[in-house]
Parts: structure tokens; sequence; C-alpha cells
């Protein structure tokens, strides 16, 4: 981890490099987290730490930990499963609206997040793939001008950036979606806002479906009946 510079957003800067940690399969699910030995590595002090940590708890990505601590909680099937039908369900809407409202926006910024997407691909880049994957979604909520769905993307978010890294750590040949995200794109860009729905909600459940059984394979979590509700 490098050491981070003092901002106001730092909360969120130590909440990112911890995911990050986890996400790149450095912090395994059981793994106990130490909070003073973050801050150091981190170079801040125990209160974003805290903070940060509470943050990954309220949003299953830690748990306590037997006696007194947390660590990084197990991948639960089930959770996994309700996280996607969610997302494609606010995907599609995002989808629809944007292109109802910046087909024109969609065809002249789109393109640059593809190529940056393609190009994170290429390079084997898992933290570059995942914060491709990210951009070119969080564009397409922007162009649906619709304020409520970022923020409530961002627990899911949070959790999806785990699944995908649990996945591209332990997957040989990591999945390109790019292709998909371009028919999207290409959708919204036509202002066809049926299809862009359609296309955003298989993109997701089709990423469910992939996902899920990569983990199931290596695994990384238990199967939908073994697994906590």
């Amino acid at each position: 981890m490098k050491i981070l510079e003092t901002q106001p957003k730092l909360v969120e800067q130590v909440h990112k490099a911890i995911l990050e940690e986890i996400s790149g399969g450095r912090l395994r699910p059981g793994s106990r987290i130490i909070q003073e030995q973050i801050a150091k590595e981190l170079g801040v002090s125990r209160q974003p730490v805290q903070q940060a940590l509470a943050l990954l708890r309220s949003q299953g990505v830690l748990r306590d930990a037997p006696g007194r601590g947390l660590l990084v909680a197990p991948l639960d099937v089930r959770y996994v499963r309700n996280m996607y039908d969610m997302r494609a369900v606010i995907e599609g809407l995002a989808c629809r609206r944007a292109a109802e409202l910046n087909a024109k926006k969609a065809k002249a910024k789109g393109p640059a997040l593809i190529r940056a997407g393609r190009k994170a691909v290429a390079a084997g880049s898992y933290n570059d793939m995942i914060s491709a994957d990210m951009a070119f979604h969080h564009f397409i909520y922007a162009l649906s001008e619709n304020p409520f769905i970022a923020p409530a993307m961002e627990a899911h978010w949070t959790n999806t950036q785990r699944v995908m890294g649990e996945v591209l750590t332990n997957d040989e040949q990591p999945r390109n979606v790019w292709g998909q995200h371009e028919a999207m794109l290409d959708a919204i860009a036509a202002g066809d806002a049926q299809t862009a729905e359609m296309l955003g909600r298989q993109h997701i459940s089709q990423a469910a479906d992939f996902m899920i059984e990569r983990l199931l394979e290596s695994g990384s979590a238990p199967d939908e009946e073994q697994a906590i509700v």
C-alpha cells in the first residue's frame, strides 16, 4: 500500500485502498484486519481507518472476528445473486434514461471509455480492469440524469469490486465484457431506449451467472444451499 496524502476525502481513500487489497487477493476471506497496521502502511491516523473499516463492515465486506476486531467476510453466493438481481434492474433503468436524454453525449464521449477498457484487458491489470468497468457504468448513470442511481449503486459496487477481484485473480482468461459494453453504448447513442434497457439488464444477468460459476469452481464461496443468508 502506498502512503496517502491528507485530503478531505481521506476516509474514502482509505476505504478504496483496503477494498483494493481485498479485491486484489492480498487480504483473503478470513484474514484478520489490524487497524494499527493499516494506518501505518497508509501513513494516516487511526481515525480515518476506523471510519473506513466501519463502512466496510456495514457493507458486508468485513465482519466481527471472534473475540474482538474484524476479519474479511467470506463470499456468500446468495448475497451475490441478490445483489446482481438488484443491479440488473437499476442498470437497465440507467441505460434507458441515458438513451432517452443523452444519446449525443454517449456517442461523443463513450468510445474513449470503451478503448480504455479494452486497453486494461490487454494489459492484464486487474485494478485497471475494475476501474475501467466502473467508469463505464458511472458514465451511464451520469447520462441518465437520475441523481438517485449512483448513490443507490454505491454499496453494490463495493461488493461487485470484491467479486470481480476474486474472479479475476483466479481466472486465467478474464472475461472480456467490452463487446457487451459497446453494444449498450451503441443502443444509447442511437437513442434506442428499449434495446438499451434490455442490453443493460442482460449484461448484468450474464455477469451474475459467470461470476457465481467461477466462485463455485474456485471454492471461493459455498454453493447456494450451503450459503449463510
